[in-house]
């Protein structure tokens, strides 16, 4: 279905056709599969103009504000544009293959419940997230919804939508509601049913704090990679729905997201009696424990992303729900981690000197040496252009020594 103009204003396609056509399709050096989406078409001139955009401003196509040569802004003003703009960038649409099977519904409100539910963009399901409330479809949704046309679940009777409590469905949608509840209950309920869509049993358990999103949100990146469903748990003691949905796997390794503030020592001594397997990955603040959760590895869990060739994901840890809804660009295309900036003006030192650590270089060959990319969510009231500049230098492909061919 052809999108409308109003959708490409709405969704902010320009940045979408800009990093399929330029990023995606260009990244031939990297050592990542890119996926098979169709390149975007460019794009189109202005009305009034006959001619290359060659006098267009910087502005008029998006540069730097939407895009630089190595990072993309996915620049909506609220949850529902950025988390469209996300699926039509997984999911171009344009023919069956690029079309998703089923979307995952949630409210902007149940940032626990995005984080959960990101483990259904996994293998099979590969559901992105889109936002709605109980009422009404936001027009950015409807218009997304209708450009996906997603293709209906065959494990779940041809559902073509998750609905994470009593949302407004768009369309005519064939829908399967979960219910509602606290975090710990939802996130049981998705993980029952993760194990019911899926072909294999997770490999891992994450458990993330209920009551600090930013510790918790990088968790919803990992799970769209893994299919590692994510629980939850309160600081202090560990709830039964928890309890229970361990119980079903208490052979698994698990993995709690956080330091002792969030996540006490007393509920890891609590989840070890249910299973013996449980460490934990933390960092003292959102943006430290992002970093670390990006360069954890242990056997096959963790991204492990210690070197560069990688593509991330970069989002306001004050604004969980906008980092949640961005989680299918985790398991798709560059493939990376969430990370997390905890100013709207300025990077992180901490975080500027990671990005320093995985710094793609060449000594002789640009075009066959591994390149980054990331992935900006939100607009510049939450990361401006001048911190996604900077992000963009430390992200460039750097010459190492002698004289440049």
């Amino acid at each position: 279905m052809p999108l409308t103009p109003k959708l490409l204003a709405t969704l902010v396609l320009i940045a979408i056709a800009f990093i399929v056509a330029a990023v995606i399709g260009g990244s031939g050096g990297s050592k990542h599969d890119t996926g098979s989406s169709a390149p975007a078409p460019a794009p189109a001139l202005s009305a009034d103009s006959e001619e290359a955009p060659a006098s267009q401003s910087a502005e008029q196509l998006g540069y730097p504000s939407f895009a630089t040569d190595n990072t993309t802004r996915i620049g909506g003003s609220d949850a529902a544009t950025n988390a469209a703009a996300v699926a039509l960038a997984v999911f171009p649409g344009t023919e069956p293959s690029q079309r998703p099977k089923a979307v995952t519904l949630v409210s902007e409100e149940n940032w626990a419940g995005a984080v959960a539910a990101s483990v259904l963009m996994a293998e099979p399901v590969r559901a992105p997230l889109l936002v709605s409330s109980p009422e009404g479809v936001p027009d950015a949704t409807t218009e997304a919804f209708e450009a996906l046309q997603p293709t209906g679940f065959d494990g779940d009777h041809g559902v073509e939508a998750f609905s994470l409590g009593a949302l407004d469905v768009p369309g005519e949608a064939r829908t399967r509601e979960l219910g509602g509840g606290d975090a710990a209950a939802q996130a049981a309920e998705i993980a029952k049913l993760r194990d019911r869509l899926f072909d294999k049993p997770p490999a891992h358990v994450i458990v993330a704090p209920s009551a600090d999103p930013g510790f918790a949100i990088p968790a919803a990146a990992w799970a769209a990679r893994s299919g590692d469903p994510v629980l939850f748990t309160n600081a202090d003691a560990l709830p039964a729905a928890t309890v229970a949905a361990l119980k079903r796997h208490n052979e698994l390794p698990v993995y709690v997201l956080g330091p002792p503030s969030a996540i006490s020592a007393g509920v890891l001594a609590e989840i070890a009696k249910v299973d013996k397997h449980v460490k934990r990955v933390s960092g003292k603040d959102p943006v430290v424990n992002a970093i670390a959760f990006a360069r954890y590895g242990d056997g096959g869990f963790g991204w492990n992303i210690n070197d560069p060739g990688h593509g991330f994901v970069l989002a306001a840890a004050d604004s969980p729900i906008e980092a949640a809804v961005a989680s299918p660009l985790s398991a798709s295309g560059t493939w990376g981690p969430l990370l997390l900036t905890d100013s709207a003006t300025k990077l992180p030192a901490k975080l500027g000197n990671y990005f320093l650590d995985v710094k793609p270089g060449y000594s002789t060959d640009p075009t066959r040496a591994f390149y980054n990319h990331v992935w900006v969510i939100g607009d510049q009231e939450a990361i401006d252009v001048n911190q996604q500049a900077e992000v963009n230098g430390l992200a460039e492909l750097a010459k190492i020594g002698g004289a440049q061919r």
